[in-house]
């Protein structure tokens, strides 16, 4: 069974350790999270919610960012990809920017993950341009809609 639950400071260093071990940021994409890290101080200020097991191994998280209406971190562990986990974590997402009063949540994506966003509903605004020597390619620009419920 899977939990979400809100990050502390003290799981900084596993969601680091994910970040920095993701399959997905391999080879040509390896410059973007070299050195990265998620600080302490990063979770105390943003919305970062964490996906455990029953073993409280780290399955994946994200990073909403609620001044900016952004999705600015969402990672799966390598090990947990295919079980659904993503689609949990967006859901929960979603729940959080309802809760927050937003229409919509902007991301800006990693390019091999683009299809995952549009399968979650997403929906494709633009094209971020790369930025070099940080971001050497050109990203998706996408939007996730907030539905919010009329009472």
């Amino acid at each position: 069974m899977t939990e979400i639950r809100r990050a502390t400071a003290r799981d900084a260093k596993r969601l680091t350790r994910l970040v920095r071990t993701s399959g997905a940021y391999q080879g040509p994409y390896a410059p973007m999270i070299a050195g990265y890290r998620i600080g302490p101080d990063y979770i105390e200020i943003h919305e970062v919610y964490v996906a455990v097991g029953e073993d409280e191994r780290v399955l994946g998280f994200y990073a909403l960012l609620l001044d900016a209406a952004e999705l600015d971190l969402m990672f799966v562990a390598d090990s947990a990809q295919g079980l659904g986990i993503g689609r949990e974590l967006i859901a929960h997402m979603v729940s959080r920017a309802c809760a927050a009063g937003l229409d919509e949540v902007r991301v800006v994506s990693h390019p091999p993950s683009e299809g995952f966003y549009l399968s979650v509903g997403a929906e494709r605004v633009g094209t971020v341009a790369a930025s070099p020597p940080a971001v050497a390619w050109d990203r998706p620009d996408l939007v996730i809609p907030v539905v919010r419920r009329r009472t």
